[in-house]
């Protein structure tokens, strides 16, 4: 049987480095190494496995240690994996820093991660999940032939657009169900798309009243379109009208995460809720903050038991209530 939910994207072997603060230009800290599991696809899938819904990871690799590494994990918590060896190049991998308040500074090196074609993907597979997800660490290319197959068959497509691509077109929507920005992601999407916003800022975004947001996401012409904004929770706008999801009150060990903590959680939810967007970023907002109380990034996407026991604690029976 095939998982409901399909991740396409990169697996990233985390070398994430601790220390008392992160480094300013020219400056040597002192720290420890703590290597993990990681990659937005890799976390995304991991997390929506995790909360309950079978997923299944597919991205590149290359034939080296770190690509045994998204292997054995897998394994160890029963999620398919997929991997297509690209020979001559080696897995992704990133330098991680944190500093005492789990606040990162992150450098990829994407390597094989950036080299899955469409003709790596298994078609049959796309087309018998009910949500697919991708993000910006694949190519166009890659994210426009899984949407089109996608669509096609009636699956709900998820682009997080992470990391934000200077080759990005407005063409890329076409295909997209849901649309899941943070708030920098957001910023340039709207100066990009949106004529006459070439000045909109970040900070401008968080002076924005629920329904001049609603207004922009709007005119970005997908559907659903969810603003994660970090400690303040998410905004969902979808043609019906718009919903503000305050965020948890954790204490923050490792933000490294959360956005794909969400995204997985989110994409599971609409699994979990059939389909229902508020319950499915209710969910994933639960997953986004208890995923940023322990340290590391796949390893750090909570249980579907943890994840019951968290909205019990917080007085929620289940998202949708």
């Amino acid at each position: 049987m095939n998982p409901p939910v399909l991740v396409v994207g990169t697996y990233v072997q985390d070398l994430a480095f601790r220390c008392d603060h992160l480094p300013t230009q020219g400056e040597s800290v002192l720290g420890t190494l703590a290597p993990a599991a990681g990659g937005k696809g890799f976390n995304q899938a991991v997390a929506a496995h995790r909360a309950g819904v079978p997923a299944v990871f597919v991205g590149a690799v290359g034939r080296d240690a770190f690509a045994d590494n998204a292997r054995a994990f897998g394994r160890a918590i029963g999620l398919q994996v997929q991997l297509v060896e690209k020979r001559g190049h080696a897995t992704a991998a990133a330098a991680v820093l944190l500093d005492r308040t789990g606040q990162n500074q992150i450098v990829v090196a994407p390597g094989a991660g950036a080299r899955l074609r469409p003709a790596d993907l298994d078609a049959a597979a796309i087309r018998a999940a009910r949500v697919v997800v991708c993000q910006h660490e694949t190519g166009p290319a890659v994210n426009a032939h899984v949407f089109r197959l996608a669509r096609r068959a009636g699956v709900t497509t998820v682009l997080n657009p992470a990391p934000m691509r200077a080759d990005f077109t407005a063409d890329a929507l076409a295909q997209v169900d849901v649309l899941t920005p943070n708030e920098t992601e957001f910023t340039a999407l709207v100066r990009a798309l949106i004529p006459r916003q070439q000045g909109f800022t970040a900070e401008k975004l968080t002076r924005l009243a629920p329904a001049a947001l609603h207004a922009l996401c709007r005119r970005l012409g997908v559907p659903v379109v969810i603003v994660t904004l970090g400690a303040r929770g998410a905004f969902v706008s979808q043609t019906a009208g718009h919903t503000f999801i305050r965020a948890h009150r954790v204490r923050v060990t490792d933000t490294t995460g959360a956005g794909d903590a969400f995204n997985g959680g989110f994409a599971a939810g609409l699994v979990k809720f059939n389909g229902d967007v508020i319950a499915a970023a209710r969910f994933g907002n639960a997953i986004a903050a208890l995923s940023v109380t322990r340290p590391g990034a796949a390893p750090a996407m909570p249980t579907a038991r943890e994840i019951a026991r968290f909205l019990r604690r917080e007085g929620r029976a289940s998202p949708s209530s």
